[in-house]
């Protein structure tokens, strides 16, 4: 069984993360969806779990989907998981530099580990979770940003972040 990984901080998932589930899901037996906790990213808008719960929630009717949460390096975790592919999507070619870098790293610190970089779907390379974030904040539609199905979640978080805050 070929299994691959997908990590982020999908904070939250946008649209354009689902196009590269959707995609990544159609070339494998298994795509893990991990939640990764990234050091760079101090305050985010939902934690860990709570991201893997929205994830779950959009991904439910891809039967070869998982969602996971992890802590520890991506290189370790593919070999826990038996992977052999981390999927990278790719919005512009700014992303490149660094992504090639890591797919290095991980694959000195797992040598059975590739990495298979997808570029995001033209309709989509603006899109980011800080963009997502930054609109909310201002209560704007996010319809053609985040998967209907967490909308709401999105938008009650920022709600009680503004009214916390």
């Amino acid at each position: 069984m070929k299994t691959a990984i997908y990590p982020g901080s999908f904070d939250p998932i946008t649209l354009g993360h689902l196009n590269i589930i959707k995609r990544a899901a159609l070339c494998f037996d298994k795509l893990i969806v991990c939640v990764l906790v990234n050091s760079d990213k101090t305050s985010g808008l939902f934690l860990p779990e709570e991201r893997a719960d929205l994830i779950r929630k959009v991904v439910a009717r891809l039967p070869n989907v998982e969602v996971d949460c992890s802590s520890t390096l991506l290189a370790e975790y593919a070999r826990e998981k038996r992977a052999c592919t981390l999927i990278k999507g790719l919005r512009a070619v700014s992303d490149y530099e660094n992504e090639v870098q890591m797919a290095l790293i991980n694959r000195k610190l797992n040598p059975r580990l590739d990495t298979m970089f997808l570029p995001s779907s033209t309709k989509y390379t603006y899109i980011s979770s800080s963009v997502v974030k930054e609109m909310a904040r201002y209560g704007s539609d996010l319809s053609d940003f985040v998967p209907r199905e967490i909308i709401d979640d999105v938008n009650r978080r920022m709600q009680e972040q503004r009214r916390d805050g």
